[in-house]
């Protein structure tokens, strides 16, 4: 039929408005992310595969090794294949390849098995009677059954309809950077592709504590040096709207309950909640802001060891991402691929500084501004700047915090920041920035070569990249009297702009260094 339909981001069925009271009936259930943690419930340190019936199905049978027949999804009601949602394993819907031992056999949880958090290390706090917990969701219905065409079956909730979102489509080497069921089985629901945040995820960061007390999740994970459990953080907000598909893509690739909508919800929770898990690792979907929001609460937590962070590039200038190899921004590159290169990839150190703001003591007290001493942000990991830059950036993040629809794509958000660059360049906000400032490096005080040159932006670079992928440090070549830099040195390097060479920039010319 020619209607509204949704898809689970999950499993990837697709199901017609009209049609989704028949889940019930087949008693089909979502991939099972969780485990019970009912006395019950003998705990099984395996996963089972969870089989689902396909109309269309890319690539070949494991059995046969024959492609399928492609058809068109709501235009044949035959089951060309059955496929598990886990390991993406995939047989013909015929007797002679798919045999009845699989239907029962444990899931090897497929190519990413490794960076995979299986559903038998998440467990649900059973809630004391009488006790309601912030976020909770409906209660379960319906017994478990251990039959069923799929081999695997849960009891249904009711309100999962609603963590759908609706579809309108018709007939047709790497780098790292450090620093309830009544029988206390697994349950599971559909989880949205992305409109509203699925109550899953809502549900498993909303309630956390530190103390364990009202938190309806906990991790007992099963240590092998095997293991390398990856948390995924997506930032829809970042550059344009790559952060949605994204985000279904890791859902369809790993356990929902380890990908999570920082639209939503911050990382702190699903940090604290995973802390213990040995061999961490931890991808940023974003711009750069978002890998610094994240390692920030990493050194607030304070996890030991420090688990590593890889950087998925959704932002607009993505130097630091850049700076680690992950590239200047995402292009569609397969998901598969990038989880490739997360358990793979080389782990690095990258150096951070801290800012200390304190008054001025040498100015007159009826000089002083009502100022505020608390940066929003007390540890930078790209660069810090003064001047001309730093006005613009500002004016842009204070743009997007009021209008982010008017930021949804890369392009557009460096079209405003060449509109606002040009904007102050013609007001000359920062003309007289040299006379207000006093720079000392390592003892020698650059202050009258900075008001010599006039500099208008003053940048503390601690990587190569700046401005979108240029390298104004330059390269040492012939010359002897500087260094190469290095983003885990121990040193940064301070660098001057005139207005100049904040033009020659763009043409990938060197700035004044101090």
């Amino acid at each position: 039929k020619s209607a509204l339909r949704r898809k689970c981001a999950a499993c990837k069925i697709v199901v017609h408005n009209a049609c989704m009271e028949q889940l019930e009936k087949i008693n089909f259930r979502c991939k099972p992310t969780f485990r019970e943690g009912s006395s019950r419930s003998p705990r099984e340190n395996f996963v089972r595969h969870h089989w689902v019936h396909r109309r269309r199905q890319e690539g070949k049978c494991k059995q046969c090794g024959k492609g399928f027949q492609q058809k068109f999804s709501f235009h044949s009601k035959e089951i060309v294949a059955i496929s598990c949602s886990w390991c993406k394993l995939a047989f013909h819907n015929k007797v002679t390849c798919f045999m009845l031992h699989h239907i029962e056999e444990p899931c090897s949880l497929g190519a990413h098995a490794a960076v995979i958090v299986p559903p038998t290390w998440i467990i649900k706090v059973k809630k004391p009677q009488g006790v309601s917990i912030p976020g909770d969701e409906p209660d379960w219905a319906g017994d478990w059954s251990p039959e069923g065409e799929t081999g695997v079956s849960y009891p249904y909730w009711e309100g999962w309809q609603n963590s759908l979102k609706t579809s309108t489509r018709r007939k047709k080497r790497t780098s790292f950077k450090r620093k309830a069921s009544k029988r206390g089985n697994d349950v599971a629901e559909h989880h949205v592709t992305m409109a509203v945040l699925f109550p899953i995820s809502k549900l498993f960061l909303a309630v956390v504590s530190q103390d364990n007390k009202g938190r309806p999740f906990v991790i007992k994970p099963i240590s092998s040096p095997l293991m390398k459990p990856l948390l995924v953080f997506v930032n829809p907000k970042s550059g344009g709207n790559q952060g949605t598909k994204v985000l279904q893509m890791f859902m369809w690739y790993l356990n929902p309950r380890q990908v999570f909508d920082l639209s939503q919800e911050g990382p702190k929770d699903a940090l604290e909640l995973y802390r213990k898990v040995p061999n961490l690792r931890i991808l940023a979907c974003g711009g750069d802001g978002t890998v610094g929001w994240i390692l920030s609460i990493l050194d607030e937590l304070q996890l030991t060891p420090q688990p590593p962070v890889a950087v998925l590039p959704l932002g607009t200038g993505n130097d630091l991402a850049r700076t680690l190899n992950w590239g200047g921004g995402y292009t569609d590159e397969p998901v598969s691929k990038i989880l490739c290169h997360v358990e793979d990839g080389t782990i690095v150190q990258l150096d951070r500084w801290n800012l200390q703001v304190e008054r001025n003591p040498d100015l007159p007290q009826d000089e002083l501004e009502d100022g505020s001493r608390k940066l929003p942000l007390n540890v930078f990991n790209n660069y810090f700047s003064l001047g001309f830059d730093a006005h613009v950036t500002l004016e842009f993040h204070e743009s997007r915090e009021a209008n982010p629809e008017k930021f949804n794509s890369r392009f557009r958000n460096k079209m405003f920041y060449a509109g606002a660059a040009f904007s102050d360049f013609l007001q000359r906000s920062s003309r007289d920035l040299s006379k207000h400032v006093k720079v000392v490096c390592d003892g020698t005080d650059l202050t009258p070569k900075i008001q010599e040159l006039k500099f208008q932006c003053i940048v503390f670079l601690n990587i190569p990249r700046y401005c979108a992928g240029t390298m104004p440090w330059g390269n040492p070549g012939d010359h002897r009297d500087f260094e190469p830099q290095r983003h885990d040195d121990g040193y940064i390097e301070v660098i001057g702009f005139t207005m100049a060479s904040l033009v020659s920039i763009l043409q990938v010319l060197p700035c004044l260094r101090l």
